[in-house]
């Protein structure tokens, strides 16, 4: 833990990760909150949903919605993003659905904007041999949030409902921008790009050896975890238990997140983005097959573990894009690969949902265990030009 505490002792560190679990406690609080909230305006399950989808749907175009990362200096870039989001939440509180449609829309635009910038000033701002640790303990937060913050949401909502949430929240990105203005960090100003923001992140991530595997996996996994996902109810029902058991499920998953989040930094270090990722995936693998096996405390078990694999290849995806990729294609590169990579997990989703009932939990969970373990395995064979690679820093490429 010697390496988690040089990060905590790092003043711009500490100030980004503060930011990052003040952001995620108010954002994770409005995810579950924004659906009750509508439900309960409309009595509409559907327009409940479509604020879940709104939320999300930004995350499709982060190749354009990251570029303002690499054409803006990130820091202001935050501290006005930030505002931005503050000035937004209190429109919410006409009450009127096509508005808080439309704020939670502009709202995931926004947050896809942030995380580009906070991933692409964060490399600047911690040690190269320090970023595992730094985004390791940014899963932990964000996963604590998680678990702390929708429950906080909920009884915040139930004794003041949904405008004091949306206060909540707006005052949680307030005190972000506050930390990001505290930030220290000195910054170049950016230079002309002569190419589309897709074309500049696609086409680095597609030419490097590490990285386009690693996206690959990446996307496989997400992809497999939408399914899994969808199949829970379906697991909780099998177990013989009310659908409210699956809070149990969660709650144990994310517990394991938090766990591997502390920890992915010392094994970044031993064992490289690649294998991190492979073991982490083959992991999944095994928990997402067993839980074909209708058992009480092996589900406790497999969820922990899909709490501990899941996180990994996403922790490595990010890492060794901040790594090697070149400052000037930075902000891009990252929304980039969060849109290759989270994208998949939508459509997993609607596929476990369309597959569940037909085709049955138990042998969807043993076909998923499959297909997650034979996406590890091109992780395990390492590039033909590793040491070419490895010799080069990523300032060394060329992003025009």
């Amino acid at each position: 833990m010697t390496t988690t505490w040089a990060v905590l002792r790092d003043r711009d560190a500490r100030l980004c990760l503060t930011a990052v679990l003040v952001s995620g406690f108010g954002t994770s609080a409005l995810w579950l909150v924004s659906g009750v909230w509508v439900k309960d305006l409309t009595g509409s399950d559907g327009l409940a949903a479509l604020c879940m989808l709104a939320m999300w749907a930004p995350t499709a175009a982060g190749p354009l919605l990251g570029a303002p990362a690499d054409r803006i200096r990130r820091r202001p870039l935050l501290i006005a993003g930030n505002l931005l989001a503050a000035a937004l939440l209190p429109v919410l509180l006409t009450e009127r659905v096509a508005v808080v449609l439309a704020v939670l829309l502009l709202y995931g635009a926004t947050g896809v904007v942030l995380d580009a910038a906070e991933s692409a000033l964060v490399a600047d701002a911690v040690a190269p041999s320090l970023l595992g640790d730094f985004n390791g303990l940014r899963t932990a937060v964000n996963e604590g949030m998680k678990l702390v913050a929708p429950l906080a949401g909920a009884g915040l909502y139930t004794l003041y409902g949904g405008p004091a949430v949306a206060l909540l929240d707006a005052a949680t990105f307030v005190l972000a921008a506050l930390l990001y203005r505290g930030l220290r960090v000195r910054e170049e100003r950016p230079g002309p790009s002569r190419r589309t923001p897709f074309v500049e992140g696609a086409r680095h991530m597609a030419a490097h050896p590490t990285l386009r595997p690693l996206i690959l996996a990446g996307a496989t996994t997400m992809l497999c975890a939408g399914i899994n996902g969808a199949l829970m109810y379906a697991v909780v029902d099998g177990l013989g238990h009310s659908p409210a058991y699956a809070g149990a499920l969660y709650a144990v998953q994310g517990a394991g997140s938090v766990a591997v989040g502390l920890v992915s930094g010392p094994a970044l270090r031993r064992l490289g983005e690649r294998r991190f990722a492979a073991y982490g995936i083959a992991l999944t693998a095994m928990a997402a097959g067993l839980r074909a096996v209708p058992s009480d405390p092996l589900a406790l078990v497999c969820s922990a573990a899909l709490g501990l694999g899941l996180p990994c290849v996403l922790i490595a995806v990010l890492t060794a894009v901040q790594r090697a990729t070149p400052h000037a294609l930075l902000g891009r590169t990252v929304a980039t690969a969060n849109t290759l990579v989270y994208t998949p997990n939508a459509l997993g989703l609607a596929a476990g949902a369309a597959l569940v009932e037909p085709v049955g939990q138990r042998l969807l969970s043993a076909v998923l265990g499959v297909v997650w373990l034979a996406a590890s395995l091109p992780l395990c064979q390492r590039p033909a030009n590793a040491s070419r690679i490895a010799s080069r820093s990523p300032s060394d490429a060329n992003p025009a």
